[in-house]
């Protein structure tokens, strides 16, 4: 008898696809980007990012005890720096009193759970847009290490969960390793980008914090492909994904995500921790665009691109659609 399996079996209705499913999602696999601004009461939507906002810290606490009732249980934070706070050092990055510090605090004293990962990188403080210490015209690999030794050490202090290394400098988790274990901050875990890409869809994020490089009145990098990697290799994102767990990081990340699926599995079968991916600001502005166009169903390619980052490796995901899937989930 032709055929003996047929696969449609496991398919005849939703009761039986539900048993069978090997993938599933909830909202405890999501985290949460936030962007926070100075101010009281401050709102204000970013127009490459349609439903994302820059929020002060009073607005940020509110929206995180929401996120919290829904069942996600972290943020990803990131600050949008005054630009009378910039400079070539960063040094604003480990103001016990800063923006990122403050906003730590009162997230950790209004929802305790909340997972915290602040952003370790100095884009947003550089007068310059680049992600490290400019020196002689290219970004001093060592000396951005301790500034991001400094900065994550004073995310511990404020209350941070993890720290999460977005800068893609050589080394930089063994140095935040040893300083935060020097700190007697030995509990804080790190969450490292090993496979950050340098790629054309962050755009709607750098209009976020005003983030990209810059032109200057010295020679500096006119893009992040010195640091970030190239997207037409894979086998190194193994490579940076291994270095990172061996330096001590605790979960590693993938970046950016649905056009990185390939990487994900690929950094998923060789480490032995959790892997991190982040569904970036242009992946969710390209389906809002569809959408609001009315050739996409939003919430169906939604979820569909959610599950599939899972199903590739995910471990976490973080999302800008985190708070609008966790909503359908819980229905």
């Amino acid at each position: 008898m032709f055929p003996l399996q047929r696969g449609r079996r496991l398919r005849t209705n939703e009761s039986i696809r539900s048993l069978v499913r090997e993938t599933t999602l909830s909202p405890s696999d999501f985290m949460f980007p936030m962007f926070i601004a100075e101010g009281e009461n401050y709102k204000v939507e970013i127009p490459s990012m349609p439903g994302i906002f820059r929020r002060s810290i009073d607005l940020t606490v509110a929206e995180v005890k929401e996120l919290f009732a829904l069942g996600i249980r972290a943020v990803n934070i990131y600050v949008k720096v005054d630009e009378s706070l910039k400079d070539n050092t960063g040094k604003e990055a480990w103001n016990d009193n800063g923006l990122m510090q403050r906003a730590i605090r009162e997230i950790k004293i209004a929802c305790p759970e909340m997972i915290v990962m602040p952003d370790v990188a100095l884009d947003p403080y550089s007068i310059y847009g680049h992600d490290g210490i400019i020196k002689n015209g290219d970004i001093a690999n060592d000396e951005t290490n301790e500034a991001l030794v400094k900065m994550a050490v004073s995310h511990a202090k404020a209350g941070a969960d993890f720290v999460a290394p977005s800068d893609m400098m050589d080394g930089r988790v063994l140095r935040l390793r040893q300083g935060l274990d020097a700190a007697g901050f030995e509990n804080v875990g790190i969450m490292s980008y090993s496979a950050k890409y340098a790629s054309a869809f962050y755009g709607p994020f750098r209009d976020a914090l005003d983030s990209a490089p810059k032109e200057a009145d010295i020679v500096v990098p006119k893009d992040k492909k010195t640091y970030q990697m190239d997207y037409s290799n894979r086998l190194e994102a193994v490579k940076e994904a291994l270095w990172d767990v061996e330096e001590g990081a605790d979960m590693v990340m993938v970046k950016p995500g649905i056009a990185y699926l390939d990487i994900v599995r690929e950094v998923k079968n060789a480490v032995n921790v959790p892997v991190t991916v982040f569904h970036v600001s242009g992946e969710y502005a390209m389906i809002k665009a569809a959408a609001e166009k009315g050739w996409l169903d939003h919430d169906k390619i939604m979820m569909e691109q959610l599950m599939c980052i899972k199903r590739a490796g995910a471990s976490l995901i973080s999302t800008y659609f985190a708070k609008e899937a966790a909503i359908i989930l819980n229905q």
